[in-house]
């Protein structure tokens, strides 16, 4: 370490004065002395002195921490409850009480490696802050007790004001015209006497199987080709159109969630009320002419089969099936009620041109032929009518000397 000297009053360096009363002369210099460049400097004496005070001070301070810190350690609760903020922070060691005049540059670098080039013992002063041991004395992760700190988001009960809620929004179910068509008994056992014999109330017979069958292919081919309009029609008067209509649309009704529509087109000899042994109802003419909305006209005799019936004949049935009103009111029928498939039970082909003219508003024809009457030669005629107009989807044959008295003919 190098000796540090001060200037003598009158100008000469100290380290070249020798002499005794040289040596005593500067050592009985209280005041500070300056260099010529106004650096002040500190001598040896001094300097140790001053080292000697600052390591008591620390010496000091390093009690006083470690004997904090082991209050602590035997009473944590009291700490907290002595200290609840500061135990949040490391403790730093306290600075020194005495304060040193003003220290060279030099001086305090020096100063400061020799301290860090101290070796440091668990003993030595210098190393005592280095030896706090914050997560034994001072754990952080302990809550804060709640009589201190209170929580802000927790309310006052009896501040607490409850809040009425509104009553649940009971919205309306959605319209549906099919439900809004009025609902008429009918007896699906055939209880009740009726012009036409009723399939539904004869489930183990051929006939009833054979009406099933015919059901299943006709679904096949309406839904392969996307149709849902379907004429019934015979070559002649008397060969079982109504009959065939009729059970074929009760056949159709046992299909869950489905919808099937039966219309009465038969203006010459209306008779789908009597087969079906329902009161009359309806007017078709004017049904078809927009005079009659569609759930005054139609009536429902289940969940899944809507019929619409026609109580006045009326001789110009061509004049009201070529009416474009005719044409508009059975799409919007259709679209109205949504139903799946739609029979209409037409008139003869060969006899007058109603089947001709109302060709254009179905997707497919089914002929039904007598097996008494009907002839080769009428079927290919009616053949060649509907040829060019709606497919034929199949030909019935109906009175057939076999055990099934129906078969289907596709």
């Amino acid at each position: 370490m190098k000796h540090f000297a001060v200037s003598a009053s009158d100008g000469t360096p100290a380290h070249s004065e020798t002499r005794p009363e040289l040596r005593a002369k500067v050592q009985g210099n209280t005041a500070p002395a300056f260099e010529p460049d106004g650096e002040d400097r500190m001598t040896q004496k001094g300097f140790k002195t001053f080292r000697r005070r600052n390591a008591q001070a620390r010496q000091q301070a390093g009690q006083k921490l470690d004997q904090h810190v082991d209050s602590n350690a035997a009473d944590p609760k009291a700490a907290v409850a002595e200290t609840p903020i500061k135990r949040q922070r490391p403790l730093e060691p306290a600075a020194p009480s005495v304060q040193p005049g003003p220290e060279p540059k030099a001086a305090s670098r020096k100063a400061s490696a020799s301290t860090t080039a101290a070796p440091s013992t668990p003993t030595s002063a210098a190393a005592k802050p280095q030896t706090i041991r914050p997560a034994a004395a001072m754990p952080r992760s302990e809550p804060v007790r709640p009589a201190q700190v209170k929580p802000m988001l927790e309310l006052d009960p009896q501040a607490r004001v409850d809040i009425p809620q509104e009553p649940p929004v009971i919205l309306p179910t959605r319209y549906d015209p099919w439900l809004q068509i009025p609902e008429v008994p009918f007896d699906f056992l055939g209880q009740k006497p009726s012009r036409l014999p009723l399939v539904s109330a004869f489930r183990a017979s051929p006939t009833a199987r054979a009406f099933d069958l015919l059901r299943t292919r006709l679904l096949h081919s309406l839904k392969a080709h996307g149709w849902k309009r379907v004429a019934i029609t015979s070559p002649s008067a008397g060969g079982g159109t109504t009959f065939c209509a009729v059970n074929l649309a009760l056949s159709l009704a046992r299909v869950p969630q489905s919808r099937t529509l039966l219309m009465d087109m038969n203006f010459r000899n209306p008779g789908m009320a009597a087969a079906l042994g329902i009161p009359p109802h309806g007017d078709m003419a004017a049904f078809l002419a927009g005079e009659v909305p569609t759930s005054e006209h139609l009536q429902r005799l289940s969940d899944t089969l809507a019929v619409g019936c026609n109580c006045h004949p009326d001789l110009n049935a061509s004049d009201i099936l070529h009416d474009r009103r005719a044409a508009d009111v059975i799409s919007a029928t259709i679209d109205e009620t949504s139903a799946d498939t739609i029979l209409f039970d037409l008139p003869p082909v060969l006899e007058h041109d109603d089947v001709t003219a109302f060709l254009p508003q179905v997707d497919g024809v089914l002929l039904i032929s007598d097996g008494d009457h009907t002839t080769a030669a009428e079927l290919a005629a009616c053949e060649k009518m509907l040829a060019g107009h709606a497919p034929l989807l199949g030909v019935v044959l109906n009175r057939a000397q076999q055990s099934d008295k129906t078969q289907v003919t596709p």
